[in-house]
């Protein structure tokens, strides 16, 4: 089969040809779609030094919407390793793709960079363009779109897996009875059998200048979501649905910082006044909210995120507040034991949990609405990591 002619595949050549001449010629979407369809791992190598430099030229000089090209680029590039890839392309026009306006474009970016998930070595070969990675957060936090938001999500997600420097969750010590809707283990959970070189963790969260553009980007002090009520909502939301999975990864990493964070500009209804101050939320005035709480010198990404980002008079996103502890609690629960590990979790539950009568009701639920199956560990863990409603300050 591998020796079978590709049908159409000259017409598509020369199709390609004819646009790298003259960018405005309208594009035949049938000639990608046809040969797209008979493409195969087997069948793509020969095809790559004739077709993917000349996709690359048009993609760089087209101004319409390229998913066609995106799509027969994304299917070309599936078999190429990162560094073949790297060979191919150079960061220049990675970094195009990532901050190009059309989401097609940006899926291809992201595509090509979660080849560098694959390996340790890869991912630490990313880490020395620190461009890329800047492109990648702002893609993931810029973008209205929510498959660009997603795919960014997953991209970054996993890269950080693959580079994260500690050695990987153990395996159960023996198989897990099968029984539906069974919490995995966090050996199942993660991508890597090797530990991570951790380059990227240290770009992103200790390099000022990669930190501060994602303090920035998620306390509306960028240009991507500044003066933009719903993007800092999807920056804000996107920030906390990864935060659960960073920490299982490497929770010390999040919750520390030598870097302090900008105080959030909270954008709900317009930028806050002196007046609104003293505004009830939740059952508690303003000035009793944790969000209100300057930042604080030494704390990370896990307090800014969940203590301080959030406006609560925003009601979707108080709701993703909850929805962050949920996880986060959760995933806590089944992760390795450690004492730093039950401080950092004790520590944010007892500056969130106060403030908060619709965040302590979800907590107090939880194991309710859970698998009969986890409910127990769950409830007991709560036990152990919640502040008793003594602990609650008198209104």
């Amino acid at each position: 089969m591998d020796n079978v002619p590709i049908s159409g595949l000259d017409e598509l050549n020369n199709h390609l040809d004819d646009l790298i001449q003259d960018p405005n010629l309208a594009i035949i979407p049938k000639l990608f779609d046809d040969v797209e369809l008979q493409l195969t791992d087997s069948n793509i190598p020969p095809l790559i030094p004739s077709l993917l430099p000349k996709l690359t030229q048009i993609l760089q000089q087209y101004n319409d919407d390229p998913a066609v090209i995106v799509s027969l680029t994304i299917k070309l590039l599936r078999p190429i390793s990162f560094t073949q890839v790297l060979q191919l392309a150079s960061e220049d026009s990675l970094n195009q793709a990532l901050t190009s306006p059309a989401p097609a474009a940006q899926l291809l970016g992201l595509t090509i960079l979660h080849k560098a998930a694959k390996t340790p070595t890869d991912a630490a070969i990313l880490s020395v363009m620190p461009s890329l990675v800047t492109s990648l957060l702002t893609a993931w936090l810029s973008s209205p779109k929510v498959e660009v938001g997603q795919k960014a999500s997953k991209v970054l997600g996993d890269l950080l897996d693959i580079d994260c420097p500690r050695p990987p969750p153990p395996p159960p010590p023996a198989p897990p009875a099968i029984t539906t809707g069974t919490t995995p283990s966090h050996h199942e959970l993660v991508l890597r059998r090797v530990p991570g070189k951790g380059e990227l963790w240290k770009l992103i969260f200790h390099q000022p200048s990669t930190y501060n553009l994602l303090l920035d980007l998620i306390s509306g002090r960028h240009p991507g979501t500044a003066n933009n009520t719903s993007q800092l909502s999807l920056a804000q939301g996107r920030t906390l649905r990864i935060l659960p999975r960073l920490a299982a990864l490497n929770i010390d990493a999040i919750a520390s910082s030598n870097i302090l964070a900008p105080t959030p500009i909270h954008l709900t209804n317009g930028h806050l006044t002196d007046d609104d101050s003293d505004m009830e939320i939740n059952g508690t005035t303003r000035n009793e909210n944790a969000a209100t709480n300057p930042p604080q010198q030494g704390e990370g990404l896990l307090q800014y995120a969940a203590l301080r980002m959030v406006d609560n008079r925003d009601a979707l996103m108080h709701l993703n507040l909850v929805d962050f502890f949920e996880a986060f609690v959760s995933l806590m629960r089944i992760t390795e034991y450690s004492a730093v590990k039950e401080a950092i979790v004790k520590g944010l539950l007892r500056d969130a949990v106060p403030h908060d009568d619709m965040l302590r009701g979800a907590l107090d639920t939880l194991p309710d609405r859970t698998v009969a199956e986890e409910a127990d560990d769950l409830r007991a863990w709560l036990r152990v990591v919640m502040p008793p409603v003594a602990e609650v300050p008198l209104r």
